[in-house]
C-alpha cells in the first residue's frame, strides 16, 4: 500500500479524533485493499461504523482488536452480498463458545450494567456463590422495577395507591400484618421449610393455599375495589414450574408466628426484547456486537437468506448401528436437495452409555467419531457447502457434569477432524448470531428434572403441555437452568453463560422428551427430541423462524 494512502488513513482518523497503533493501521490498509475501485468509500464506511460504536471503545487510541471487529463484519457482509453461490447457503454465521460470553453485573446505584474485566476463574472464591444469586436477583429486579404494575408513579399518589403493587423488602415485613408484595428466591434453609430470600433478609413461607397468577393480566382495580390490593383477572393462571431456586413475586401477609402466608405467587413479568436493548444501548450482552448501520444491513441480508436452513439433531448415539443408519438416511436426503443446509447441529449425547468414571471405551468413541467423519465426507456437497457444529450432552466426555460444559475433548474428535477439518466444536450452551438473529443452543434433560423439583403442581388452566411450562419458566427467570445447585451444579463465576437477557429470538432446548415447538411472547422455542430413540429432528429456517418438526 502506497505511503499516500497510509497518510490519508492517518489524516482521516485524526480528523475524527482517533490515533492509530501500528497494528491497527496495517489492518485498515489491508481492509481498504479489498476495494481498489472504492477505497475512499470503504474508508468512510469504516469510520462511520467506528463512530457509531464509540461508546464501546475503551480509548481513542485504536488497537488492532478494536478495528478487526468492524472490518471483519464489513468484509463478511460484502462477501454475502456479492459472492453468493446458488448451490450453497453459507451465510454470516458466528458461533460463540460459552466461555467467551461477556460478563455483566447490574449496579442498582448507577442503574446500569457494568462489564466484568478479565477472565473469570473456574474455581471461584466462596463469595462467588453469593454473587451468583445476587446477580440473578438484581437482573430480574431491574426488569420488574420498570413494569407499570409494580412501579410507583412519582407524582400521581392516588393512582399509586390503587393501581400498582409496590414491592416491599422482606426486612420491612417485621411488625406489619397487612397484605404485601415481595420478590424473592425460593430456598430451603431447613429441611422441609421453604423461605423467600431477597437482598435484605429471608422469611419462612406457607404455600399451602397459594395460587399462581399471570402478571401480564393484572389491571388496576375500579373505585369499588379494595384500594390497598392489586387485582387480577379471575381464573387466569400462569404457566411455569415453581421450584426451589426460582425467583417469584408473592402476595400475602405476615402471620403472628413470623411466617409469610402466600395467597398468590407468580414469575416476574417479561420485558420486550427491544425495550431492553433500547434501555441499555451500546452494551453487548450476546457477545457479538453490531453497530446500527451493520444491523440495518444485516437485517436486509437476513430477510433475503431464504435458502438458509439449520438441521438440528439431539441424542446422536454413534455406538448404535440403528442410529447411524438413520443418520445416513438424513444425510442422503439433504445431499440431493437443490440448496444444501447451511448448518448441521449435532447435540449429544454421542454415546448410549454415560461417559463417566466407569466408562472405559473412550478409544472406541474416538473411532466412532472417525466413522461419522467418513460418513459426512462421503456426501461431497454437504462437506463442501455445509457447516457442522457439535455440542456435548450431559453424559458426554468432559471434566465434570457442571454447567457450562466445555467442548468435546480433542482426543475424542481428532479422527473426525481428519475427514471434516472445518468441523466446529463448542460448549454447552453455545450461541449463534445469524446476521442479526440471536439463537441459543442448550442440551440438557431439563424437563424431567424441573418436574421432579416442582413445589406446586403446574396449572392446566392455560396449557397442560409440560414443554410450554418449561419454556415459560426459563424465559421469565431469564435463565436456562433455574434448578437448585444441588440438583444441577453450575460454575459460580460462569453463571452468566446461562442468562437469557435480553431475551433471544430463538431458544433450542435439546431434551430427550418428545419433539415440540412453541412460540412464547415472540420467542421461538423448540426441542428436536431424541434422534436415537424416536428418529426425530428439526429443520429450522432462520429467515422467517419457521420450525419444521421432522421424523424418520
Amino acid at each position: 500500500m502506497s505511503s499516500s494512502m497510509r497518510n490519508k488513513v492517518q489524516r482521516k482518523f485524526k480528523m475524527r479524533g482517533y490515533s492509530l497503533k501500528v497494528e491497527a493501521l496495517s489492518e485498515i490498509l489491508s481492509f481498504v485493499s479489498h476495494f481498489p475501485d472504492a477505497q475512499d468509500d470503504a474508508l468512510n464506511l469504516l469510520l462511520d461504523d467506528l463512530q457509531s460504536q464509540s461508546q464501546s471503545l475503551k480509548s481513542s487510541i485504536l488497537d488492532k482488536e478494536a478495528v478487526c471487529g468492524v472490518t471483519s463484519l464489513l468484509l463478511e457482509a460484502d462477501m454475502a452480498a456479492n459472492h453468493h453461490d446458488p448451490t450453497s447457503s453459507k451465510s454470516e454465521l458466528r458461533i460463540i463458545d460459552a466461555f467467551d460470553f461477556p460478563k455483566f453485573h447490574y449496579d442498582p446505584i448507577k442503574k446500569s450494567f457494568l462489564r466484568h474485566d478479565g477472565i473469570p476463574l473456574i474455581h471461584g472464591e466462596p463469595s462467588a456463590k453469593a454473587t451468583l444469586y445476587r446477580d440473578r436477583f438484581l437482573l430480574l429486579f431491574q426488569r420488574l422495577s420498570r413494569d407499570p404494575h409494580f412501579a410507583r408513579p412519582a407524582f400521581d399518589a392516588e393512582y399509586s395507591r390503587s393501581g400498582t403493587c409496590e414491592i416491599t423488602t422482606i426486612q420491612s415485613l417485621v411488625g406489619r400484618t397487612e397484605k404485601k408484595w415481595i420478590l424473592g428466591v425460593i430456598s430451603q434453609l431447613e429441611d422441609g421449610h421453604f423461605y423467600l430470600e431477597d437482598l435484605s433478609a429471608a422469611v419462612e413461607i406457607d404455600l399451602s393455599s397459594a395460587i399462581s397468577f399471570l402478571p401480564s393480566c393484572m389491571h388496576p382495580p375500579s373505585s369499588s375495589d379494595n384500594a390497598d390490593s392489586c387485582f387480577l383477572f379471575p381464573n387466569v393462571i400462569t404457566t411455569g414450574f415453581f421450584s426451589e431456586n426460582t425467583i417469584v413475586l408473592a402476595e400475602g401477609e405476615m402471620l403472628l408466628d413470623g411466617i409469610f402466608k402466600v395467597n398468590t405467587c407468580g414469575f416476574p413479568p417479561l420485558e420486550d426484547r427491544y425495550k431492553s436493548i433500547e434501555l441499555f444501548a451500546g452494551i453487548d450482552f450476546f457477545g457479538c456486537a453490531l453497530t446500527k448501520d451493520q444491523t440495518l444491513k444485516f437485517a436486509e441480508l437476513e430477510s433475503g437468506a431464504v435458502n438458509d436452513m439449520f438441521v438440528i439433531l439431539s441424542d446422536v448415539w454413534l455406538d448404535s448401528e440403528e442410529t447411524m443408519g438413520k443418520l445416513e438416511t438424513v444425510l442422503d436426503g439433504y445431499e440431493d436437495v437443490e440448496v444444501v443446509p447451511s448448518l448441521f447441529v449435532f447435540m449429544g449425547n454421542f454415546c448410549s452409555h454415560p461417559c463417566n468414571l466407569a466408562f472405559s471405551s473412550f478409544s472406541n468413541l474416538r473411532l466412532q467419531f472417525g466413522k461419522l467423519g467418513q460418513m459426512i465426507g462421503a456426501h461431497r456437497r454437504l462437506k463442501e457447502h455445509s457447516r457442522f457444529l457439535f455440542i456435548p450432552g450431559p453424559d458426554d466426555p468432559g471434566p465434570s457434569t457442571v454447567l457450562p460444559r466445555c467442548a468435546l475433548p480433542n482426543y475424542v474428535t481428532e479422527e473426525l477432524k481428519k475427514h471434516i477439518p472445518d468441523a466446529i466444536f463448542r460448549s454447552n450452551p453455545c450461541r449463534i448470531k445469524f446476521y442479526t438473529q440471536e439463537i441459543i443452543f442448550f442440551r440438557q434433560d431439563l424437563l424431567y428434572r424441573m418436574r421432579r423439583s416442582c413445589l406446586m403442581p403446574p396449572t392446566t388452566e392455560e396449557t397442560n403441555d409440560p414443554f410450554e411450562h418449561l419454556v415459560a419458566t426459563i424465559t421469565h427467570q431469564s435463565h436456562l437452568c433455574p434448578l437448585p445447585l444441588t440438583v444441577q451444579p453450575i460454575i459460580w463465576n460462569y453463571d452468566h453463560c446461562l442468562h437469557l437477557y435480553p431475551t433471544p429470538h430463538t431458544i433450542v432446548l435439546g431434551d430427550r422428551s418428545e419433539s415440540k415447538a412453541f412460540n412464547y411472547t415472540g420467542i421461538t422455542c423448540f426441542n428436536p427430541g431424541s434422534f436415537s430413540n424416536d428418529g426425530t429432528f428439526v429443520a429450522y429456517r432462520p429467515c422467517n423462524r419457521e420450525v419444521e418438526l421432522s421424523s424418520l
